[in-house]
């Protein structure tokens, strides 16, 4: 009897090592392969294709990426949505993807999913948790985790099959791309001391080699997502991507942490996210123009739930679901335009105006007398009292 495993194809080496393993090491007759464009090179889109035909699968491109902007960009848009310090991307493309692979097997009648991911990174846990929420019976093989293979390895393994692939022992590096944000690991870009090549960075210019003129832009948002740029009103992918050109050029996005990873490992992490490191900070600005200081200071806790939560891809937890209503809120009134500059790696807010701003010049200004200052000795008399107190019986 025909079985039919249905394979997340990125057309990597992980992935490509999979399908000969799938025939041989699991007995599966029929292999298909899902590739979904989040944002990747179109070369690299026909390379999967053409490699998918070479190794004998059904294969299935999906263009998702409108809706990856629509549906999971702009939601992190509305949460300043950022892990440990970048804006997170790869973690938030992984539920579109597992999504567009379950939509493959219903189509298909598939009897089991296939992924490359590793036992020790974060998209097992991502991409089989929408598999598992979405098709609960259906069997899940990961064979890089069951049989902790090495890259070296599966470089090895690949050469003996005829398999072509774009690593080498000597530049063994990993690379994710999607619309907003590019990462890339392995070899010696995992040890915390060791200084990323040049090479390795293909969205941004070196800060070095970056214009000498400051780049000045304006973003306009309406009810918390961008619209327009400059005052030209665009479609959102046009608009992440055009942004994505400037800010890159400019030499805005890199980003070097160190990553604690949900299984607890601390890892160090390269990204490229040249889009992010714009338009976000770009939302915060205008967020602290219009909200309450009460507001402002729930929403950041509100915020860093949302980014642990996309982080470890539960896109389906309730608890997302309501805190995405508290944001939704918001965001009613992160409505207007901010100014900003780019120079050489930096991207700076210089200007921000909204009609729901909660800054009156008239009273903010110290050269105004509509606010009297001298009614504020009472409850500056009055201010850390409890405080004073401690201080006489403290000893």
């Amino acid at each position: 009897m025909s079985k039919t495993v249905v394979l997340v194809y990125s057309g990597g080496l992980d992935t490509s090592v999979c399908i000969p393993m799938m025939r041989e090491d699991y007995g599966f007759d029929h292999v298909v392969t899902v590739t979904v464009d989040v944002g990747l090179p179109a070369a690299e889109i026909k390379q999967a294709e053409e490699k998918a035909k070479m190794l004998g699968t059904e294969h299935y491109t999906i263009d998702a990426r409108q809706e990856f902007v629509d549906e999971y960009i702009f939601p992190a848009i509305k949460a300043n949505g950022d892990y440990q310090g970048y804006p997170i991307s790869t973690s938030i493309a992984r539920p579109l993807i597992s999504l567009k692979a379950v939509e493959i097997a219903k189509k298909v009648k598939g009897d089991a999913f296939c992924h490359g991911c590793t036992g020790k990174g974060n998209d097992q846990f991502r991409i089989e948790f929408v598999m598992r929420a979405l098709m609960p019976d259906m069997p899940i093989i990961a064979p890089m985790r069951e049989h902790t293979m090495t890259r070296t390895w599966e470089i090895e393994y690949a050469e003996k099959k005829g398999i072509p692939i774009g690593q080498s022992k000597d530049k063994i590096w990993s690379i994710d791309e999607n619309l907003w944000g590019r990462s890339i690991e392995g070899g010696h870009l995992e040890e915390p001391d060791y200084a990323p090549p040049e090479e390795i960075f293909h969205w941004t210019k070196n800060p070095v080699d970056a214009p000498n003129t400051p780049t000045e832009i304006t973003l306009t948002f309406d009810n918390g997502v961008p619209v327009a740029l400059n005052g030209q009103k665009m479609n959102s992918l046009d608009l992440v991507l055009k942004v994505h050109e400037i800010a890159g050029t400019n030499g805005v996005g890199r980003v070097d942490i160190m990553e604690d990873r949900i299984i607890g490992l601390k890892v160090r992490e390269n990204y490229e996210c040249p889009a992010a490191r714009v338009i976000i900070p770009a939302h915060k600005a205008l967020e602290d123009l219009v909200c309450t200081a009460e507001e402002r200071a729930f929403k950041m806790l509100v915020d860093q739930q949302w980014g642990k939560l996309a982080y470890e891809g539960l896109w389906y937890d309730p608890f997302k679901d309501d805190l995405e209503a508290f944001i939704n809120r918001i965001q009613t009134r992160v409505t207007g335009d901010v100014k900003l500059r780019l120079f050489k790696g930096s991207c700076t807010v210089i200007g921000r105006a909204s009609k729901y701003a909660l800054y009156n010049e008239d009273l903010a200004s110290f050269d105004s007398k509509t606010f009297d200052q001298s009614e504020a000795v009472g409850i500056v008399k009055t201010h850390g009292m409890q405080a004073r107190m401690y201080r006489t019986v403290k000893d």
